[in-house]
Formats: C-alpha cells, structure tokens, sequence
C-alpha cells in the first residue's frame, strides 16, 4: 500500500503525515508513505488546498488534517 501525504511541508502536513504513520502502526499494515512537496505533481491529482492524503493513488481528503480513525478507515476501504 502507498499513501502519499500532499502539501508544502506546513505544520498541518506534517500532522497528518505523523497521523498516517499512527494508522499505520495501529492497523498493523505494511505501508509506504511519501511527502509530495512539488506543487506541479500536487495539482496532477486535482487538489486546490492541502494538505492531502492519497491512497493507492485515489484522493481520499484534501484540505483538512484527517484524525488517525479516518486514516483507519480509508486504509481498510483499500484492502
């Protein structure tokens, strides 16, 4: 599984990469997860505000800090 956090590095970013990494963690999955800073590769998934959680390459929120238990939830609908 890939999720990829999307935004400039911000303190929002870095919440919701350290979330991701918990729903990881409490799921017990194997997953890559990967900052996406560059704004050209943001807008090729069509996101206008970040941050942004992206899921085997399927948006799952933009522009808001998911919690840990959305995170859960988007990762289970991908397996």
């Amino acid at each position: 599984m890939q999720i990829k956090i999307l935004g400039s590095g911000c303190a929002n970013c870095k919440k919701l990469e350290a979330n991701a990494r918990e729903a990881i963690k409490e799921l017990g999955v194997e997953a890559e997860v990967i900052k996406v800073e560059d704004f050209k590769d943001i807008m090729k998934y069509g996101v206008m505000r970040t941050p942004a959680i992206v899921i085997n390459e399927k948006v799952k929120m933009f522009g808001k800090v998911c919690t840990v238990d959305e995170i859960k939830n988007y990762i289970k609908d991908e397996m």
